[in-house]
């Protein structure tokens, strides 16, 4: 029986697994290992990769980044069935999976810089200027209604009254 250093079967079986994919027999005939060596060790790396990740208290919600992560890229290359079989055995959505794929795209975009604070600071003093103007405006229209109410009042006390006119009652005699 031959053993292999751990570097050379860790190589070995990384060009076996996503994102390579490279088959079996392909990888045996280049490196002269038995094709069921090659089988049982990529066995083995997937019950290892399923231990870890599908843990049996820890639901899809409890996953860690990491975690999720690692679901990505490990079903990047499935076809629809395989994503559907890999989803079973890990107890996750397809959905999930998609939606913890764009979350990964997006991590890498840049994040709102000084130009954004910038323009920010500029709405938030026009906006004050806005709602100084505004309570001065109020100010202005409150005393415009009080000026018409006085007007109203002055023009109720200095009425005529019902005989006849103020000027023509003083300056009659």
């Amino acid at each position: 029986m031959t053993t292999y250093p751990k570097e050379f079967k860790a190589k070995i079986i990384a060009q076996m697994l996503p994102p390579h994919d490279r088959h079996i027999p392909d990888l045996a005939c280049e490196t002269g290992i038995p094709q069921d060596t090659l089988y049982n060790w990529r066995i083995k790396q997937q019950r290892r990769t399923e231990a870890v990740v599908a843990k049996p208290t820890a639901g899809p919600d409890r996953l860690s980044s990491q975690d999720k992560f690692h679901l990505v890229v490990e079903s990047a290359a499935f076809n629809e069935q395989e994503l559907g079989e890999f989803c079973r055995r890990r107890s996750v959505f397809p959905e999930q999976l998609a939606s913890w794929r764009e979350a990964c795209t997006g991590a890498n975009e840049p994040r709102p810089g000084r130009e954004d604070s910038a323009d920010n600071r500029k709405l938030a003093r026009r906006n004050a200027e806005l709602e100084s103007e505004l309570r001065r405006m109020e100010k202005a229209l409150a005393e415009a209604a009080a000026l018409l109410m006085l007007q109203k009042k002055v023009r109720e006390l200095w009425a005529e009254p019902e005989g006849g006119s103020l000027a023509a009652g003083t300056g009659g005699r």
